[in-house]
């Protein structure tokens, strides 16, 4: 392994404690510094690195440069019902969609089903944090978000669809089942990560300068034209997520984010159901384990890989990386070091 890509282990004590430092001397307030903090640490610890400790330098850049405001918090904009339409204030997006995931629980414990959608909010970082949080308390859950665009119509060159990610979510056992998943193959931050690495990604992610097909992160981020999931289905599905984003928040739709220089003023979605008033509630956990036994039960083409359900990764990971610590490029670590002590240069790293 080159130096450029030698691996170091951090504990989760040591990366959380770097993080709150350093968002405090940010100008976040002490308990918002610690959940953030908390977000990123537990993005890594859970395996999802490129939405935790790689984008970390990346959004201090972006309250640096004035697109996240560490002070903002969320307002009501409208209320009816078990429904809510809240404006982020460009705060920070890992805090309001907390925020939105705590409110459209309360909504759904009053109502079965309760909606938030916000409106002028930043990258809430990894879907899927949202969607475990809300499971884990005994919610079903629904989400997304949309994105500037990287990403082109099925049949088209010009970049006109963000990859919208979506995640859905069910309490299982004592832990969750969840889905988190952008409408692009691979997402940004994992081809980021792929070409930090030098690698390529396991099947082709995109389209080259020439318009080829290719599994070579760089050209992909090059070109920004990611490839949909399912071809024209992504690109549907992706279309269809950021329409009922901007409908839902009357917040900025792709295009309209696509238009600033910085992925800031995003439309998100938060939708939370409490199967406990359901009337078949007393049947839910075992019919969830009799699925997930006969799914496990798949014959695998590969003998040597086993059948998972969406998020059982995940959970495998996350106990790994409590007790090894997590696994952290080198020179992200020493940028994030630079960030402690007051020593790192911001400006080679990119808005988007």
């Amino acid at each position: 392994m080159s130096a450029n890509n030698e691996i170091i282990t951090v504990t989760a004590l040591a990366m959380k404690d770097c993080f709150t430092e350093i968002l405090l001397k940010e100008g976040f307030e002490k308990d918002n510094a610690s959940v953030c903090a908390d977000i990123f640490t537990a993005n890594s610890i859970d395996g999802i690195y490129s939405h935790g400790v790689n984008r970390f330098a990346r959004f201090i850049k972006y309250v640096r440069d004035g697109f996240v405001n560490p002070a903002a918090v969320p307002t009501l904009q409208h209320a009816f019902a078990g429904i809510e339409q809240w404006n982020g204030n460009l705060g920070p997006g890992t805090l309001n969609a907390l925020h939105a995931t705590k409110r459209v629980m309360q909504l759904a414990m009053k109502h079965a089903i309760g909606c938030v959608a916000l409106s002028n909010t930043n990258h809430w970082m990894r879907a899927g944090n949202y969607g475990w949080h809300a499971a884990k308390a005994g919610y079903v859950f629904i989400g997304w978000t949309n994105t500037t665009a990287n990403m082109p119509a099925w049949g088209a060159i010009d970049i006109k669809l963000g990859n919208n990610p979506l995640v859905m979510a069910l309490p299982y056992k004592d832990e969750a089942i969840v889905l988190d998943m952008a409408m692009s193959q691979f997402s940004v931050g994992q081809m980021e990560m792929t070409a930090m690495k030098n690698e390529k990604l396991s099947v082709n992610g995109g389209f080259d300068k020439n318009g080829n097909l290719t599994n070579d992160p760089s050209d992909i981020l090059a070109t920004r034209r990611l490839l949909p999931i399912g071809y024209w289905k992504g690109s549907g599905l992706a279309l269809l997520l950021d329409l009922l984003a901007t409908i839902l928040s009357g917040g900025l739709s792709t295009s309209e984010i696509s238009k600033e220089n910085a992925e800031r003023g995003l439309s998100q979605v938060f939708i939370a159901i409490d199967i406990s008033k359901l009337s078949n509630q007393s049947s839910i956990k075992q019919v969830v384990e009799n699925i997930i036994t006969d799914y496990h039960g798949s014959i695998p083409a590969d003998e040597s890989q086993k059948i998972t359900y969406p998020g059982e990764r995940v959970l495998q990971t996350k106990q790994k990386n409590i007790i090894d610590g997590i696994p952290v490029l080198k020179k992200v670590w020493d940028t994030v070091l630079e960030l402690q002590n007051g020593t790192a240069d911001l400006t080679g790293i990119r808005y988007t």
